[in-house]
């Protein structure tokens, strides 16, 4: 394996820690990467808590979601999740799926999630919810196999977030760091969504001054100090 995927898992690893130190995931939940030098192979943790990952828990899939690797390992079961977006989008390179208590809300209720403040310009606007029980009735709610995950793929569209109601949500990004952030922030402008509403009518950011603050927020000025910052609490 080169120095260079060597890196990437290692970031990988780093992720899934960020992730559960900001609580936008707990028990469940993962994160996942794109391998760069087979674009239809994915890596993601064996089935674990984020928290405990370590570079010894990394896994290869194809897209459909089949072990490549001859790991003997227990993955996650909605690894299909990961699998159907990267197969329906091509540029996508990572993939996180969570639960966050502060995004539900607006997947279960008629009330539209929006970016409501810069850094979280990112989660973009019209974000898609998708209800497992419109094709597949009564389930668990998980995504188990590629039909379900090629369904929500479809529902997700061209979006960066799309809410899974009475479930959670799946963030895409372009890169590790760039899926990591968006779902923090996602956490964050939820937060803040929820906080605002109850005090009077809400403004929220316009389409241009979403496009231009997402624009920033992909800079590799922001994109490296939130992560230097992010990485750092792990070991305060």
């Amino acid at each position: 394996m080169s120095v260079k995927l060597e890196d990437l898992l290692n970031e990988l690893v780093v992720a899934n820690h960020i992730l559960a130190n900001e609580n936008v995931v707990d028990s469940f939940g993962h994160i996942s990467i794109r391998n760069p030098d087979n674009l239809n192979h994915f890596f993601i943790s064996c089935s674990r808590a984020p928290e405990l990952v370590s570079r010894d828990d990394i896994m290869e899939f194809d897209l459909e979601g089949n072990s490549v690797d001859g790991s003997t390992l227990t993955p996650y079961g909605e690894r299909f999740i990961h699998g159907a977006i990267m197969e329906a989008r091509p540029e996508v390179q990572s993939v996180v799926h969570n639960h966050s208590l502060s995004v539900i809300p607006f997947g279960v209720t008629g009330t539209q999630l929006q970016p409501i403040i810069h850094t979280g310009a990112a989660i973009g606007r019209d974000i898609p919810i998708w209800d497992i029980h419109d094709n597949f009735g009564d389930t668990d709610l998980l995504v188990r196999n590629m039909d379900q995950g090629r369904d929500l793929a479809k529902c997700l569209g061209d979006s960066s977030v799309i809410l899974m109601r009475g479930h959670g949500c799946s963030v895409t990004g372009p890169d590790i760091k760039g899926a990591t952030l968006i779902a923090v922030y996602l956490q964050i402008s939820a937060t803040l969504q929820l906080q605002s509403m109850p005090l009077g009518d809400v403004r929220y950011l316009t389409p241009g001054e979403s496009e231009k603050c997402t624009e920033l927020f992909f800079s590799g000025l922001a994109m490296d100090r939130v992560w230097e910052n992010l990485t750092s609490r792990l070991t305060r």
